[in-house]
């Protein structure tokens, strides 16, 4: 295809193809195959536990990146912590971090497509520019998981030193 206009259409209509897709393969896989303690999920050393993205001042820029919880709030649990979190809500939120990252390191892959739709160097041009606005949010579930799962062990522990405490009522009961 040598007609440039065609070109960007197909890569345009190829780009919303595959992140539909991917949106509804992230909703629709079993968030329990997803583990942040696991690789590839797992933080890395080089990454400091996420606090080697304070160096590309994702503190800053990471809250106005588009978030699909905010603009799509009835297909997508809200990222934000909620006031009574539990170690179940909290595991989950860190398989949606799983979840995300996986499409979005997904749609960077498949983004080269247009690679083959649009040839030459144009169509590399507006591959790496698709893979570099999925970037950010790879960048951002990285850095979110580290915390949460910190979190996440601290109410483990609560809670199960809160199960210890009933048991043991319950076993010789309440002192007065």
């Amino acid at each position: 295809m040598s007609d440039p206009i065609k070109c960007i259409l197909y890569c345009i209509l190829y780009y919303v193809f595959i992140g539909v897709s991917g949106f509804m393969l992230g909703r629709i896989m079993p968030k329990s195959v997803f583990h942040g303690d696991r690789f590839p999920f797992r933080p890395f050393r080089w990454e400091k536990q996420g606090a080697v993205y304070n160096r590309l001042g994702i503190r800053w820029w990471k809250e106005k990146v588009p978030d699909m919880s905010v603009i799509l709030p009835k297909l997508m649990p809200s990222k934000k912590m909620p006031k009574d979190v539990t170690a179940a809500g909290l595991e989950l939120m860190v398989q949606e971090t799983c979840v995300a990252e996986w499409i979005h390191g997904l749609l960077c892959a498949l983004g080269f497509g247009c690679v083959f739709i649009w040839k030459g160097v144009w169509g590399w041009i507006v591959s790496v520019l698709y893979l570099l606005g999925n970037l950010p949010d790879i960048i951002i579930q990285r850095y979110n998981r580290p915390k949460l799962m910190r979190i996440l062990q601290r109410v483990r522990e609560k809670e199960s030193a809160y199960e210890k405490c009933d048991h043991l009522e319950r076993q010789y009961g309440t002192r007065s």
